[in-house]
């Protein structure tokens, strides 16, 4: 089921990206995308981490949460650069992942460093935490909540 879940999504972003729908090029790109998807299969890269299918439902719920997460961040720094005056508080804070699986940790450390304001600087892997360097105290509460941890466990399924 994985294999074929890798070989759609790999057949849709090439159709996404090639912009030419004749037979030929369909049915050229349907046979590559198979073919990437089998070998795939053999070297790995349709394991669970590799092409986490079963996360494909959830991450429609979770990148657009992402997405408003980000455009508030980028709004809220684009301010405090426009006014100077605006005080900022950089600093590192430590926070504990709730997240079971590698896929979801690396969401969840990936998600943080993709939010303006805020940087996974390092993952300990054996406690598990993470290292956070926040640019304003805003945004260090904003990790501090949980929200973001919330929301990745909820779509790593295992809340």
């Amino acid at each position: 089921m994985r294999t074929a879940s890798l070989a759609v999504s790999l057949f849709v972003f090439w159709l996404l990206l090639s912009g030419h729908y004749t037979t030929w090029f369909i049915g050229v790109g349907l046979a590559t995308a198979v073919l990437v998807a089998v070998f795939g299969r053999s070297f790995g890269y349709a394991d669970e981490e590799g092409h986490p299918a079963e996360l494909i439902l959830p991450g429609l719920l979770y990148w657009p949460w992402l997405t408003v997460e980000i455009v508030k961040s980028t709004l809220n720094v684009a301010r405090i650069i426009i006014t100077p005056s605006l005080p900022i508080s950089p600093g590192l804070i430590a926070v504990r992942p709730t997240q079971k699986s590698a896929v979801g940790l690396v969401t969840y450390a990936n998600s943080i460093t993709l939010t303006p304001a805020t940087i996974t600087a390092r993952v300990d892997r054996d406690e598990p935490r993470f290292v956070v360097h926040a640019l304003t105290a805003a945004s260090a509460a904003d990790v501090r909540s949980g929200d973001m941890d919330r929301h990745v466990t909820s779509f790593e399924g295992k809340s």
